[in-house]
């Protein structure tokens, strides 16, 4: 029963952050930054699939509304699978906003990795060593991955199977997840659409490297 009602509460809590952060979208009301904070993207990897999905479910709610009201004598039946279109455009729609109204920030305490409105977790910036521009391609589309190496515990913030900035740790940080707090991990990895500009913010938090140090890719 307690399993259950944390997964009821999961739900509705996600659906009233989608609608919310549709609301901002529409309304054009991004989340206010912190004084000489800004703020990255990364809708660019998936933006491409959602607008595609966006647009077939938009043209098959006409399509299948015609097929029922042929094939179906029950108007109950054509409503309900009318509301069901309409509500799930919206929800990818809303899922779109959420992308867009919840960027990477890079702000005076540190930088504030997101996804959407589920992953949302700042790493200060006297924990990061390094920040790396590096191209990756993952196999698994689960946003949050966690990778062992032979360097230590790897933290991927996943967009479309994409990560370009890589943020290498001092030494290992818990962060908070969905789920609750990972293991301490040595590296996190997560996609930005201008990983150099992040990485050159980033840069600006961080002392100046150590000209000993060798450089790890």
């Amino acid at each position: 029963m307690r399993k259950t009602l944390d997964l009821l509460r999961r739900v509705i809590v996600y659906e009233w952050r989608m609608w919310r952060s549709l609301y901002r979208w529409l309304l054009r009301r991004p989340v206010a930054l912190p004084e000489g904070a800004e703020a990255f993207g990364y809708l660019g990897a998936v933006k491409p699939i959602l607008v595609a999905f966006i647009a077939l479910s938009a043209v098959e709610i006409p399509i299948f509304d015609v097929i029922i009201r042929h094939t179906m004598p029950w108007p109950t039946v054509r409503e309900v699978a009318l509301g069901l279109g309409v509500w799930g455009v919206l929800w990818m729609i809303g899922l779109y906003a959420a992308l867009q109204v919840h960027p990477h920030v890079a702000e005076p305490a540190g930088l504030r990795v997101r996804n959407g409105f589920s992953v949302d977790f700042t790493v200060p910036w006297e924990a990061v060593a390094r920040v790396d521009v590096r191209h990756r391609s993952l196999a698994g589309s689960r946003t949050v991955q966690v990778e062992r190496t032979e360097a230590g515990t790897v933290l991927n913030v996943v967009t479309g199977k994409q990560t370009s900035v890589d943020l290498v740790l001092h030494r290992p940080l818990s962060v908070g997840l969905p789920n609750g707090p990972s293991e301490p991990v040595s590296e996190i990895r997560l996609h930005a659409d201008e990983p150099d500009a992040l990485a050159r913010k980033a840069r600006d938090h961080l002392p100046a490297p150590d000209p000993t140090t060798t450089r790890r890719r």
